[in-house]
């Protein structure tokens, strides 16, 4: 068994809850289809980096798609709920899904938001930082050091030459 694939055992408890083949062609293992799918979201890789022994990226990626969109996965969380719930292993009052994988918008990670209005960064709202970050990383003066070096007052010269805030 490779790594990321479901074993027998849990397999023997998923086999069941998935969809019957209603259409023409013949459809490609679930079991298989199912281990791509884990192994992309394990990995974080790509759909287009699917081991071949998957098969075809673009049927396990479509097959993902179709079951997230017609209920397929909630009817098998659901399933597997209610058989754990009979077991006395889950406590609703803790169930939970992780959401740690949910991405943030750009404006979460401190991008600037669509249409408003271009501002100084935060080097120069807090010039003590820029300093600091510089003396501490040795580097050579940057745009940014100088940028916020101009902005405070009377500067003086530093042992190592480096042009330092006096206030520190």
């Amino acid at each position: 068994m490779a790594r990321y694939e479901l074993t027998d055992d849990e397999w023997d408890l998923l086999k069941g809850l998935f969809p019957t083949q209603k259409r023409g062609g013949k459809w490609n293992d679930h079991r298989t289809t199912l281990n791509g799918m884990l192994w992309i979201l394990r990995s974080g890789a790509p759909w287009r980096d699917l081991p071949e022994r998957y098969g075809k990226w673009k049927s396990v990626y479509h097959r993902f798609n179709r079951w997230r969109a017609d209920g397929t996965f909630d009817r098998v969380l659901k399933a597997l709920q209610i058989r754990l719930d009979k077991q006395g292993k889950i406590d609703w009052d803790l169930w939970l899904v992780d959401g740690s994988n949910v991405r943030a918008s750009r404006a979460a990670a401190g991008a600037r938001k669509k249409g408003a209005p271009k501002t100084l960064g935060a080097s120069a709202s807090n010039p003590t930082t820029t300093h600091w970050a510089a003396r501490v990383a040795d580097g050579d003066q940057s745009s940014t050091w100088l940028l916020t070096e101009r902005a405070l007052c009377s500067p003086s010269p530093s042992p190592r030459g480096k042009r330092t805030n006096p206030r520190n």
